[in-house]
């Protein structure tokens, strides 16, 4: 017997799935070509007076440091989120830490800093700049807040820091991620998967971990499961009541935070 005809609504529906295969598809290479777009999103630097500012030689760019120099044994490097002009920190956290040296990195592609932003390439420059700030000042503290939370973790498993601040943290951005796009192949398509999960376990230096009661950007799970991968008594949680991703700093809990976790 001959075979049957495909109906007409069999090849619409056939037709259908076909479009629909094909969109998704061309969403997930959209998502792997401009994720990073989606990461990071540079600022220019409010605060560039020539005494405000360090410029790292690395191999392949110029990145910029806002700093306040002080002569002593105490330093702070602080890391950003993926939209902060970290600049903006300087007069407050100069109030906040009278005897702490300050180096406020710029990624790449932020503040005047030259290349493009990546998880590897952040990496290489936290280590340079803690590097070149470790020669004269042997009691670091490293401070990562948001998408810095995950360069600050990952350098402090690598370099002798003192102290280790990570505020609004999270597991792996990979989390955050399928959380955000949920019907995509997020564990095959990111590349800057920031597994601070990963280096948790090999911290072994005082660490707090603050967190927005409030939080829109992290769940708590997230900063909850991270805070799991840390030895007992390594780390400590405190929650902030009554603010979000984005207030937390405004509050004076903040910096009383802070000023402690030093």
């Amino acid at each position: 017997m001959p075979p049957k005809p495909i109906s007409r609504m069999s090849r619409i529906l056939m037709y259908t799935v076909l479009i629909i295969t094909v969109l998704y598809l061309a969403l997930c290479l959209a998502l792997f070509i401009f994720q990073r777009n989606l990461i990071y999103f540079p600022q220019p630097a409010a605060i560039d007076a020539p005494e405000t500012q360090l410029t790292l030689s690395v191999a392949d760019a110029q990145v910029n440091v806002t700093v306040r120099p002080h002569d002593g044994p105490n330093a702070l490097i602080y890391f950003g989120g993926n939209a902060e002009d970290v600049s903006r920190n300087l007069p407050e956290f100069s109030q906040a830490f009278p005897d702490h040296a300050l180096y406020l990195l710029h990624y790449r592609g932020f503040g005047g800093s030259t290349g493009s932003p990546s998880e590897e390439a952040i990496a290489q420059d936290a280590l340079t700049l803690f590097d070149k700030v470790y020669n004269s000042h042997p009691n670091i503290a490293v401070v990562g807040r948001s998408l810095g939370s995950g360069v600050a973790v990952r350098l402090a498993s690598q370099r002798p820091a003192a102290r280790l601040i990570l505020i609004t943290p999270y597991d792996s951005l990979e989390d955050i991620a399928k959380r955000q796009y949920p019907i995509f192949p997020v564990k095959w398509l990111l590349k800057d998967k920031f597994e601070s999960w990963k280096y948790a376990a090999h911290i072994t230096i005082p660490t707090l971990l603050l967190v927005a009661e409030q939080d829109e950007v992290i769940p708590r799970s997230s900063t909850e499961k991270l805070y799991g991968h840390f030895a007992k008594g390594v780390a400590t949680l405190k929650v902030i009541p009554d603010v979000g991703h984005n207030s937390i700093s405004d509050t004076p809990e903040y910096f009383k935070s802070l000023e402690q976790g030093l």
